[in-house]
Formats: structure tokens, sequence, C-alpha cells
């Protein structure tokens, strides 16, 4: 329990918000897969075997136009917490653009409702996650937004430029990025 210097009990997370500006430009930044959507419905299936198989995009893309990902339930209720504070979500994600439609259902669907920015990985775009997120982050920036928070399941999503105020890796069960 944290106390403020009064000896009164500080909100819960009031060190994990305490950077708010309150002028509209704070955003937090979520990945999807493994982070606010969880994809273990795919992994289970008997054609890639909880990943005893090797990853194959086309496959995974399929899973992913299905829109059937549910979401994550902390990862939900951190975002839901985010939106009533006034900060905008932006998802970025390494899923290609050509996914674009089914991501914007599938997310609305798992609960994930209103965003600034959902940025999908397109054809020109580095293939390495550490260049491509960190760009993005870094375009927030420049157009002014302040990244008061960012949240992956790899660490790709959450070093290079422009990492936010905060930032939380969650566990991904399912795979590593090296």
């Amino acid at each position: 329990m944290a106390y403020n210097g009064a000896g009164q009990r500080q909100g819960q997370y009031d060190y994990i918000f305490s950077t708010i500006g309150g002028d509209g430009k704070d955003v937090w930044v979520f990945d999807i897969d493994e982070t606010t959507l969880f994809n273990l419905p795919y992994y289970a299936r008997s054609d890639v075997a909880f990943g005893a198989i090797p990853f194959n995009n086309a496959k995974f893309n399929e899973w992913v136009s299905e829109g059937k990902a549910p979401a994550i339930p902390a990862t939900l209720r951190l975002y839901k917490m985010v939106l009533s504070l006034g900060i905008k979500p932006v998802f970025i994600t390494g899923t290609p653009r050509f996914t674009r439609k089914a991501r914007i259902a599938n997310l609305k669907k798992a609960g994930y409702t209103s965003w600034l920015k959902l940025v999908l990985k397109g054809k020109n775009d580095s293939p390495k996650s550490v260049v491509f997120k960190s760009s993005k982050r870094t375009e927030l920036v420049k157009a002014g937004y302040r990244i008061v928070g960012n949240i992956g399941d790899q660490w790709s999503d959450l070093i290079g430029d422009n990492v936010g105020s905060r930032t939380f890796k969650v566990p991904d069960p399912m795979y590593y990025i090296g």
C-alpha cells in the first residue's frame, strides 16, 4: 500500500498514471497479439499443435482474418481505465495491413471499442519489430503526443525510441521473439 507525504493512502494506480498532462495529448500504446488479444485458440488447433509445428505466416493471417481471438481480461481492464482517465489508446502491431478490417472487427468484438490509431505493418515497413514499433512511437511523439504507457508481450514491443513513461511486459506463454 502506498502513502503520500501526509500519511494518506494514494490511489492504487497513482504511480502509473502520474505523468498525465490532461491536455488530450496523452496516449497509451498497446500491442495486440498476446497482449490485448489472445491467440490460444489458434495454437490449440491440430494443424498448429501448440507450436510443435513451425510457425506459418499464411495460416496465422487466416486466423487473424477470422476475427475470433478473445480479449485478455487484465489488458481489457487496463484499456478501460486508460479511457476513463482521458488517455487515448493506440494499437501498434506487426500484423499486416491487409488484415485491418478483421482486426478492427475483432478488437471491437473483444471490447476494445475506440482508439486514436490502429497501426498495422505495411509492405515498406521494417521487417524488424523493434525498428517498426520504435519508428511508429516516434511518429506519435513528433505529432505532439506523450506516451504515458506502453504494454506488450515481447521486448521488441517495449525497447527502442520513445518507449513511454511506463512500460509493462506481460508474459507470453506461446512464443518468444528474439
